[in-house]
């Protein structure tokens, strides 16, 4: 694709420059034999034929595709491509320019009015209104409105040129009434305009996202106290968040990759791909954000929203009994972890961008066809994440019932147990098909308040009236309910199965767009992704040498995979993870999601503990290569010692099933999702492994490393997703677990 030719074009340059070699021939230029000779008209050529956007071809024609390229904008969308053009007319370009000259960026509200510094801020101009306009799908696909995102403050899978993700925001009386970014009106009439390598629509402003840092735009809305955040950008900052909240990009990587120092792993074994390094590693947040009309209610005496202060948050929490591990004795220093308002604030970040679309990922879940973009949801689907500072479980949650993204949300489910066992519910023909109840769990122990178990909801810009700014770095999602890491809520996901997808444990999947690769995914691309062993791209893996690292998306697929994505471990590979922390102290059983349906699965030792230079060997090797019914061997199969048996109609029986395989270790896949045509639970070959069986506290770092014992550099380590789960789940006398 375009970006990473670009990439490595650069890398090229700068090799050259330390050889002494000249730059002359190693520019990017369009390819000629890529032009059109078709009689309809490209994205150019209709563009030069309208007078209303003549300063905009004008601009096309003035910027260059990259620093390091002969060519411009404007050739670049007379070629071959899949191009999406949100085009500003002559008068959006003027009211950007006056908006300039009100900033005092420009002198005069006119191309002329532009400083005397050699050119550097007419060029910076320039490619604002150009690059953040244009989206480059490549070889995969155009945006026509039916493609736009359709939930407010939702993103385009594909960045554009200035490597920022556009969102949509729209009306709420009428739903054609869309502004991209919150800020550029699209033309009811100029939309959808055909081209044969895109598709153009009209807008009334430029688009021109900040580049301000979270750090930067939090320092303005603490002084201006319209954004809608005040109280929560105080918070952050007296924290000592600021300078975490400031990180961007790493730019060692940067200047790694572009010098070849870092290389992409060779052709993958069974998915017949390069395995493709990510251009940038990016740093990125996720705040959930009480907006100013909680604390108004909180502090109804206060008049102005700018008075209430991080003191005074912190007297209120006092007088809660949700921190019961804060030290009164460092109640005044508010960067520390053990200061209650620490504890109250870190447990709204999460140390990735995550778009409102990934918070939770929805692919095959039972019931849901993905392929249908009308398609209504349908069992719950939540992963866990954890927060910043003391390390936390944070639940984000969505189904049909909740009607929108939760956090920390607790339902009863139809779960076939309990109420809805069949002794219970015999004529309730929907007692195990999974979906809530319309009941919520009991509370335990502290709470905000009765209704914490319904959860909180995730909210748009538009639905709580709040800023809807664009950061460099982050999101900011607001919320309407103190979000409080409690007794309660620590309690409910210790008793329910903690399942977390393997993309989740890594913070970088997320911030740096590799999760899933949607957008990318069509016949012929390069969608295998790769982590470098000389050089730690993902912050909670440390690798050895002979450790190759591959991620593949799986979309559109028919593999037996949570959210569909996969990773890949092949070689005489030697890892060690860092894994998520547990809710509450107790024993948990850690168990692996394994697919075995290929020959080339390998063998392993696994090591667990807390100090991860000097793990303890758990147990005897894991062998990826055994199912549910069969050993997969080259050219062999033999009957498994692992018992799996189908489920019949008898549960009792099928209870039994699970009890002599959980004897040995092994667990059937989950009812929860399919492989396009069954649950995964009905596929031999898909099963869980208990890893771990242990005592486990919270706030305490446990590690897992993964060794191969297969003297044999092409088997592969397969990695889908873990599980927590605490004794009182899987050993309940009254309840047992569920086949979710």
């Amino acid at each position: 694709m375009r970006l990473r030719n670009f990439y490595r074009i650069i890398g090229c340059l700068l090799l050259l420059t330390i050889m002494g070699g000249g730059l002359m021939g190693c520019t990017e230029e369009i390819d000629e034999s890529n032009r059109y000779t078709f009689t309809e008209e490209t994205v150019l050529s209709y563009l030069e034929k309208q007078p209303e956007y003549s300063d905009y071809v004008r601009l096309l024609r003035a910027v260059p595709i990259s620093d390091y390229s002969d060519s411009n904008v404007a050739q670049l969308l007379s070629a071959r491509g899949h191009f999406t053009c949100f085009v500003p007319t002559n008068d959006a370009i003027q009211l950007y320019l006056d908006s300039l000259q009100r900033k005092g960026i420009i002198n005069a509200a006119s191309w002329e009015g532009f400083p005397n510094d050699g050119g550097r801020t007419l060029d910076s101009i320039q490619r604002v209104i150009v690059y953040n306009s244009i989206i480059d799908g490549g070889d995969v696909k155009y945006y026509e409105t039916t493609d736009f995102p359709k939930t407010n403050d939702e993103e385009f899978d594909i960045a554009n040129m200035n490597d920022r993700k556009l969102s949509v925001v729209r009306g709420q009386v009428n739903s054609d009434s869309i502004f991209i970014n919150g800020e550029a009106p699209l033309s009811m009439k100029n939309r959808d305009i055909e081209a044969i390598n895109g598709r153009i629509h009209e807008v009334a402003a430029v688009i021109a996202p900040s580049n301000d840092t979270m750090f930067d735009i939090m320092r303005r809305w603490i002084e201006d106290g319209n954004s809608g955040y005040t109280v929560m950008a105080k918070l952050l900052l007296a924290c000592g968040l600021g300078d975490t909240l400031k990180a961007y990009r790493d730019e060692t990587w940067e200047h790694l990759y572009l010098t070849g120092v870092v290389e992409d792993l060779p052709s993958h074994n069974t998915f017949g791909q390069i395995g493709s390094l990510p251009a940038h590693r990016k740093f990125g947040f996720t705040v959930f954000a009480e907006t100013d009309d909680v604390w108004r209610e909180l502090f109804p005496n206060v008049e102005d929203i700018k008075d209430i202060t991080p003191e005074m948050v912190r007297d209120y929490l006092e007088t809660t009994q949700w921190f019961p591990e804060a030290d009164k004795a460092k109640r005044m220093k508010f960067e520390d972890e053990d200061n209650i308002l620490n504890q109250f604030v870190t447990y709204h970040v999460l140390p990735e961008r995550i778009s409102r679309n990934c918070l939770v990922v929805h692919f095959r879940e039972k019931g849901y066809d993905y392929l249908n973009p009308t398609m209504a949801f349908t069992i719950p689907i939540s992963d866990f994440y954890t927060t910043m500072g003391k390390p936390r479980l944070l639940k984000v949650y969505e189904s049909r019932e909740s009607n929108g993204i939760y956090l920390n949300r607790f339902p009863v489910l139809r779960n076939g147990r309990g109420k809805f066992s069949i002794e219970n519910a015999p004529d309730d023909r929907n007692r195990n098909d999974y979906h809530e109840s319309g009941e919520f769990k009991p509370i335990f122990g502290t709470a905000v308040d009765a209704d914490e178990n319904q959860g909180i909801a995730v909210l748009t810009a538009s639905e709580a009236g709040v800023s809807n700014e664009s950061f460099l770095n982050g999101l900011f999602y607001p919320i309407r309910k103190l979000l409080v890491c409690t007794e309660n809520v620590r309690r409910q996901m210790k008793n329910q199965r903690i399942r977390i997808d393997a993309a989740t444990l890594f913070p970088e999947m997320m911030s740096n767009d590799l999760r899933g690769i949607k957008s990318f995914y069509t016949e012929g691309s390069n969608n295998c992704r790769a982590f470098p062993v000389n050089y730690q791209y993902l912050a909670n893996v440390e690798m050895k040498a002979g450790t190759q690292f591959y991620y593949l998306p799986g979309f559109q697929r028919n593999w037996c995979n949570n959210e569909g994505d996969e990773f890949n471990v092949i070689g005489r590979y030697e890892f060690t993870m860092k894994l998520p922390p547990v809710p509450e102290e107790g024993h948990y059983e850690l168990r692996f999601g394994v697919a075995t349906g290929t020959q080339w699965r390998g063998m392993c030792q696994v090591y667990w503990g807390t100090d991860k230079n000097n793990l303890p060997a758990r147990g005897i090797p894991m062998d990826l290569r055994i199912g549910g019914q069969y050993r997969r061997l080259v050219g062999l199969t033999q009957p498994s010692i692992v018992g799996w048996e189908e489920d019949t109609d008898d549960e009792e029986y099928n209870d039994e099933v699970t009890k002599k395989m959980r004897n040995i270790g092994f667990m059937k896949g989950p009812e929860s999702w399919t492989d396009g045509t069954v649950s995964v639970r009905q596929r031999e070959y898909v099963t869980r492994r208990i890893l771990i069986s242990e005592d486990m506290k919270p706030n305490t770092d446990y590690y897992i490393k993964f060794k191969s014992v297969l003297d044999d550099k092409l088997k592969e380590f397969f990695m889908d997703y873990i599980e927590y789960c605490a004794k009182e789940v899987y050993d309940n006398p009254n309840e047992s677990e569920d086949i979710w």
